[in-house]
């Protein structure tokens, strides 16, 4: 049961809360009536700027729409008035832009193509809205006025500024120095920037308004006669210098850049003046004289080991007779040689120059015609200068002057040698012209070919004339002009291997590999070498003395493997012929033993053979006697007979001179002095003095006399 007092206490308070929830009752009622007086309020108020806005709304609309009228009319009106202002003002473009056009374009391109534009605008105006107006003859006649003055401008602007590259500049830039590790681009400015940009936009605005393309021609025209004009620039160059100062490169290269190191020869273009020309002084001389047998002695190269005083005189009778006539016209083969040569490498550069620049005037789908075109002059004339040569050549070889092929060689090499560039160059260009240069090489490789088997053939049959054989029994002149072919054929090694291959119709283009040409190359030497050797063996025999003849095969086989040795043809050699050199040496080694032979009949008196056996103190009968005297007689009328005919032969090899007359001494002298040894105590006559003429050491010294011509 809950106490009372916790009931009055608890009645007490909610009767509290009781009273405080009713007081908050009556005043929320309180607020909603306000609040629902507001509301009426703002009701009212609302739908009086309701009827307002409606009122203003009527009245404005009206307003605002004359207003827009009157502006669409405004504009209507404005429109109207510009279009007659601009279609008026194509009845004055003629009027307007007379002065301009008749004063042309030349100083204010600009101006008078913005003059041009607005013709080219009349035009389309009256073409398109009044045909038949007489405004429209006039514009189109001014419009084709300006179009004439624009290509004339073209075309004055080509021709003046048009010029040929200067020789030394295009020698700068077909140098190439291996000693500088970057190379400076030399850059060929064929026309001022200015005067190109003029150009450009000129030939943009033909081609996009004018609808022409005559520009085109006229372009290769004038750049194709600049082109021809600066490589014959280069020749005359060369014919006036080379000659004289040997300058092969350009000053330029010196003088122009002070900051770069000083440069020597370039290595490229390859080719030197005058590196063949004295092989071709000496195989003229033997292809005139040598094959119609009018002229003899021999030529020989400088050899290390061969005594000089022995080669001069026959080097220098053959020389003078012949190099002075020939010698200016050497020259100059040899500057147009090299002119060539310079102008090959210099049309590519400065085609591929003439390209570079024709891609910024001429559009593009024209470009590698107008440029096929362009090059046509200057390439014709190249060809038609390499055909000359070959042309040249074929009828020296059919004068047996087989040193015409060492004319062929250098350019044959520089044309291979550029090929690839030259096809780069030529690159989307007719076939016609492509092939241009592949046939000048097979003209040139065909002619080249035909003159080594021809000069292998020549050395086959060269006649055995006893009148062209060298007296001394020294090196023939067909054997040191020989030597000195395939000497010339070392430096052009892969070029003559090429010559060979191109005539192989056995053999695929795919097997031309440089070992197949290497191969080839080496064949023709030991067929050449194998020619000589058979020839020399002929030939030897038109002397009737065996000895000399052993002297002649002695001379011209250690020759022969000298030369080998020395310009390193051996090594080609032995490509084929491993034991050549053993085999030389054995020849060498035979005519030495033939050679020595001859000296039997000297010291056969010095044998025992007929001696007579005596015992000492024993008087000798008179047979015996007579048969050591006709011993003695025999030895010394021997003697005294080779040394004379033998001195006035020639041996040019000192080394093998001394070796022969060493070996001959000792021979000689031992059994001489083992002769004189048994007779020493021997009474065979009152005048010993008579029979025992020399001294042993008068023996060696008439031997060692033996070759020596100033004796």
């Amino acid at each position: 049961m809950i106490p009372t007092e916790d009931a009055s206490a608890r009645k007490r308070e909610i009767e509290e809360k009781l009273k405080q929830e009713q007081e908050t009752l009556s005043f929320i009622r309180e607020n909603l009536e306000k609040s629902d007086q507001l509301t009426k309020g703002m009701v009212s108020i609302l739908s009086s700027f309701e009827s307002r806005l409606m009122q203003l709304e009527n009245s404005i609309i009206p307003v605002h729409k004359q207003t827009e009228n009157l502006q669409r009319l405004q504009e209507n009106v404005d429109k109207t008035l510009s279009c007659m202002d601009h279609v008026i003002s194509y009845y004055h473009v003629a009027k307007d832009t007379d002065r301009i056009i008749r004063e042309g374009p030349t100083g204010r391109l600009d101006e008078y193509l913005a003059c041009i534009a607005k013709i080219q605008k009349a035009v389309e105006y009256f073409q398109d809205n009044n045909p038949d107006s007489p405004e429209l003859n006039t514009v189109k006649a001014r419009f084709e006025k300006g179009k004439e003055l624009l290509e004339a401008e073209f075309r004055s602007l080509l021709t003046r500024y048009s010029k040929p590259v200067p020789p030394i500049l295009i020698l700068d830039v077909i140098t190439v120095d291996e000693e500088l590790e970057v190379q400076e681009e030399v850059v060929l400015e064929h026309l001022p920037e200015s005067v190109l940009q003029d150009i450009i936009c000129i030939a943009g605005w033909l081609v996009e308004y004018g609808r022409n393309q005559d520009f085109m021609n006229v372009y290769f025209q004038i750049r194709s006669n600049q082109l021809d004009r600066s490589i014959k620039g280069l020749k005359d160059h060369f014919r006036k210098n080379s000659a004289s100062s040997g300058i092969l490169y350009s000053p330029a290269v010196q003088t122009k850049r002070k900051d770069t190191p000083t440069k020597k020869a370039p290595k490229r273009p390859v080719y030197i003046p005058g590196t063949i020309r004295k092989a071709q002084n000496l195989l003229k001389q033997y292809s005139q004289h040598g094959l119609d047998g009018k002229k003899g002695g021999s030529n020989l190269t400088p050899l290390e080991g061969y005594d000089h005083d022995l080669r001069v005189k026959h080097l220098s009778d053959a020389l003078t007779e012949k190099h002075g006539a020939a010698s200016g016209k050497d020259d100059v083969l040899d500057i147009e040689i090299d002119s060539y040569i310079h102008c090959i490498s210099a049309f590519v550069k400065l085609a591929q120059s003439e390209y570079a620049l024709l891609t910024e005037i001429i559009p593009e789908h024209h470009q590698k015609k107008t440029f096929d075109s362009l090059i046509q002059e200057a390439l014709d004339n190249l060809m038609l200068e390499g055909d000359n040569i070959v042309s040249a050549a074929r009828r020296a070889i059919m004068r047996h002057d087989y040193s015409a092929v060492l004319t062929i060689f250098p350019i044959l090499r520089h044309l291979k040698m550029y090929k690839s560039e030259f096809d780069s160059t030529l690159q989307g260009t007719a076939a016609s012209t492509k092939n241009k240069l592949p046939t000048l090489i097979t003209s040139m490789e065909t002619i080249g070919a035909k003159a080594l088997e021809e000069f292998a053939d020549s050395i086959k049959n060269d006649p055995d004339k006893e009148y062209n054989m060298p007296k001394d029994g020294t090196v023939h002149e067909l054997t040191s002009n020989a030597i000195l072919f395939l000497q010339q054929l070392l430096d052009f090694h892969e070029t003559a291997g090429a010559m060979l291959a191109s005539q192989e119709v056995s053999s695929s283009a795919s097997s031309y590999t440089s070992e197949f040409n290497k191969r080839l190359l080496s064949t023709y030497i030991c067929k050449v070498l194998g020619n000589l050797q058979l020839n020399l063996l002929s030939k030897s025999k038109v002397y009737e003395d065996p000895a000399l003849s052993a002297i002649f095969l002695h001379n011209n086989y250690n020759y022969i493997l000298k030369s080998l040795e020395k310009s390193e043809l051996i090594q080609l050699v032995t490509v084929t012929q491993k034991k050549a050199e053993g085999l030389y040496r054995e020849l060498i080694e035979q005519q030495i033993h033939m050679y020595e032979s001859s000296w039997q009949k000297v010291t056969e008196h010095l044998t025992d053979r007929n001696m007579p056996v005596f015992q000492p103190g024993t008087k000798l009968k008179d047979k015996e006697r007579q048969v050591i005297k006709d011993k003695f007689k025999g030895f010394n009328d021997g003697l005294e007979e080779l040394c004379k005919i033998q001195k006035g032969w020639a041996i040019p090899d000192k080394e093998q001179r001394d070796f022969i007359r060493q070996a001959q001494k000792k021979v000689v002298s031992d059994a001489y002095r083992a002769f004189l040894q048994r007779c020493a105590n021997i009474s065979f006559t009152k005048n010993p003095e008579k029979y025992h003429k020399y001294r042993p050491e008068e023996v060696e010294e008439m031997i060692e006399r033996l070759f020596d011509t100033s004796a």
